[in-house]
């Protein structure tokens, strides 16, 4: 049975602020390791692409010449090890929902729409983080970094949760915080619902979308108006 309409989210940024308990995370694995510790602003236009993406990007900004060690595959797995301990045993001690998100994600339900969530963040840490803020049940299907054999921005990584949940690509929207949704979605051919402020270094104006966001209080007034296609 086809369902009547999707809605597919990101996590990090979008569903939950995580930043200040990946903050603590990422600062752990760098005071270990010997590199500089970033504020949770900077955290911010790290996050999208996993743990080790967010590492590796973290030291090229401190200093380009340390980019090479973090390449050692042996260092980089140690210490992408190191974070995914440290923050599954405290990801949600300061992590908490976006504004609207709970109420947004009732509605939903009541209106028969199928919801998944795909993100780069380990399958079993996004899982365990729905769980634990409180929001998992209201997902069909979640999909993270290592779900498939590739993810965000790559646009398989959202038509194939669509499929998984019997949808239609054209009723389907994507909701997220940085390009690595947006193109992921555009590539899908999917519209984008942005939200300001997001774990990006871009600007959204930089940032391709249909609709623009400050949460999710009021979201369902866009909503509404596909659900009508």
């Amino acid at each position: 049975m086809k369902q009547i309409f999707t809605i597919l989210f990101d996590l990090d940024g979008t569903l939950v602020d995580t930043a200040p308990d990946l903050m603590r995370a990422h600062n752990h694995v760098m005071s270990k390791f010997g590199y500089p510790t970033k504020s949770t602003e900077e955290i911010r236009n790290l996050v999208g692409q996993g743990a080790g993406a967010m590492l590796g990007r973290s030291i090229w900004g401190q200093a380009k010449k340390e980019f090479g060690k973090v390449q050692d595959e042996k260092i980089k797995k140690e210490m992408v090890k190191e974070f995914v301990e440290y923050y599954g045993n405290n990801i949600v001690n300061e992590s908490k929902l976006i504004d609207g998100v709970k109420d947004f994600l009732i509605w939903s339900k009541e209106k028969k729409i199928s919801m998944g969530v795909c993100t780069n963040k380990q399958e079993h840490l996004a899982i365990d983080l729905l769980k634990k803020i409180g929001i998992y049940d209201f997902f069909e299907y979640v999909a993270g970094h290592n779900t498939f054999d590739y993810c965000k921005p790559d646009p398989r990584h959202l038509t194939s949760v669509v499929e998984i949940l019997d949808g239609d690509l054209k009723k389907t929207l994507m909701i997220g915080d940085s390009e690595t949704d947006a193109n992921a979605a555009k590539a899908a051919g999917i519209p984008v619902i942005l939200l300001e402020d997001g774990y990006t270094e871009k600007n959204t104006t930089e940032i391709y979308h249909n609709h623009l966001i400050k949460d999710f209080i009021g979201i369902e007034k866009i909503v509404t108006k596909y659900l009508k296609y």
